[in-house]
């Protein structure tokens, strides 16, 4: 990719600037794209009642949330605590879908409590839900599908043997959950992984909700969950939304017609809405030649993004310093106490020490997969919203990694 196809800015404001503002490293999130992304869902599924839930884990900052919300959207959310943070960015109980696995059911109670939609992914589940609340509450079921479609097999959850949903093959015990509890289930879902690129995979996903649909007379939507791909690198592939919007509406009407009445139709993505609108900026801080490779060492590590090593994950990177320099193979890595490469054998424009290097495709479990290993510092996050770049989180200091420690007189 030439040096011309990476930004240098973001509606008008200088990611230099923003560096120079707020220290690096920092994540900075270009608010328009998100939107924009929201906006071409919205049009392929026009034909379509569509709800979109969008997957808060992949980032749960409130003003990302706000965004989503002034969109017209909703929120999934995977724990309590997210739900919490979507309330206190606006949303209502019924935009917000609770979809936990394996959680004590405490929080589940919490969450009826507070009033959102509950997704069950188990048969005890089911059944204490049913024992708690019977009829008087509405619920959903996960189910899973046994599809092996995504990418890296860490988020390829909707194969036979992934912990994610109830079997298929159980449907007769859900059934008969279902009755005995005189349950009032109101929507099914699935969700069978990230970087799904065939509209194939969302329909064969769909037949097997359509055909279970068919048990449960009183349902208003059906959840085909999320996983669209997006392009990492330059002719990387990405799932062409305009086919897959126009394949599972026409496969969802003519449901619908059979079904008896139209259901609306909900999507959970992620990183198709916020992934190519981050980016992480950070600083090198040692330029190291060796005989075999030159490492440029860079003031963040696996602690800010640790994709590239839980998820063998590619991320573009350029020299925002030096755009029009000589290219050098490097090995870009962070200052973490173990091999934390962030970039392997990248030809990238002639890095100096202090040079800004800037790290694409960075919004979705960028910060949210964050850490402080080695006591390390979080950065700092910046939306650009209508051509001006806001703070949005602070960059934590000493006192945020011992606030919580219990210091005893030893």
């Amino acid at each position: 990719m030439s040096a011309s196809q990476h930004p240098t800015q973001l509606q008008g404001v200088s990611l230099e600037s923003i560096a120079q503002e707020f220290g690096t490293p920092v994540y900075v999130y270009d608010g328009e794209k998100i939107v924009n992304q929201i906006k071409s869902l919205q049009s392929v599924f026009a034909s379509v009642p569509l709800k979109i839930k969008y997957a808060t884990k992949a980032l749960s900052n409130i003003n990302i949330l706000k965004l989503v919300k002034r969109a017209g959207e909703g929120v999934d959310a995977v724990s309590i605590e997210e739900v919490m943070i979507c309330m206190q960015a606006g949303f209502t109980a019924s935009e917000i879908m609770y979809t936990p696995s394996g959680v004590n059911f405490r929080e589940v109670k919490k969450a009826v409590e507070l009033g959102v939609m509950i997704n069950l992914d188990s048969i005890p589940l089911l059944e204490e839900f049913g024992t708690a609340y019977g009829n008087t509450k509405p619920a959903c079921i996960r189910i899973n599908p046994h599809i092996m479609a995504g990418g890296n097999a860490k988020i390829s959850v909707g194969h036979i043997q992934s912990k994610f949903g109830i079997s298929i093959q159980q449907l007769p015990e859900i059934l008969e959950v279902v009755e005995k509890f005189n349950l009032k289930i109101k929507g099914l879902h699935i969700h069978t992984g990230s970087d799904i690129l065939d509209a194939e995979v969302f329909l064969k996903g769909g037949n097997v909700l359509f055909e279970a649909a068919m048990n449960f007379p009183d349902l208003t939507f059906l959840d085909f969950g999320g996983g669209f791909k997006v392009a990492y690198k330059s002719g990387d592939p990405a799932t062409d939304i305009v086919e897959v919007g126009t394949k599972v509406s026409a496969a969802f009407n003519e449901f619908c017609e059979q079904y008896g009445r139209k259901l609306e139709l909900w999507l959970e993505p992620g990183k198709f809405l916020v992934s190519e609108s981050g980016y992480l900026i950070v600083e090198s801080n040692v330029v190291k030649r060796t005989p075999q490779i030159t490492f440029v060492g860079v003031d963040s590590g696996l602690n800010h993004l640790i994709r590239p090593m839980m998820y063998e994950a590619f991320h573009d990177v350029y020299n925002l310093s030096n755009p029009e320099g000589d290219l050098m193979p490097y090995n870009v890595v962070g200052y973490i106490c173990e091999t934390d490469t962030l970039a392997k054998d990248r030809m990238l424009a002639t890095v100096s020490q202090g040079d800004l290097l800037v790290f694409k495709n960075a919004g979705a479990y960028g910060f949210s997969m964050s850490s402080n290993y080695n006591s390390r510092l979080r950065p700092a996050e910046v939306l650009v919203w209508k051509g001006k770049a806001q703070l949005i989180r602070k960059q934590e200091v000493f006192e945020d990694l011992i606030k919580n420690q219990v210091i005893l007189d030893i």
